[in-house]
């Protein structure tokens, strides 16, 4: 079983637009990193790499939790907004 919860892997119908935000969002860059890196702790801790007790890999989850849960908002927000950009009418230019 894999351990391991890859935003992108779980998000994989936002791979481009997660992609965009890491390159030109540095708050979603920090948040993505940081849920990754969480992601790492409690993999590690649960194939017995490393040691935590209960309460801290509670903790652990919880913290990659809110987070997925904020990069997973941002996603769709930023998502939905290149659509209706995308499929805005194009207005003629006055001359």
């Amino acid at each position: 079983m894999d351990l391991h919860h890859p935003f992108t892997r779980e998000f994989s119908e936002y791979k481009e637009t997660i992609q965009s935000l890491r390159i030109r969002n540095e708050g979603f860059r920090k948040h993505f990193d940081e849920y990754h890196s969480l992601d790492d702790s409690i993999y590690r801790i649960e194939e017995e790499i490393d040691f935590a007790t209960d309460q801290e890999i509670d903790e652990l989850k919880m913290r990659r939790a809110k987070l997925k849960d904020h990069l997973y908002e941002t996603v769709r927000r930023s998502s939905r907004e290149n659509l209706q950009h995308v499929n805005s009418p194009v207005r003629p230019l006055a001359r």
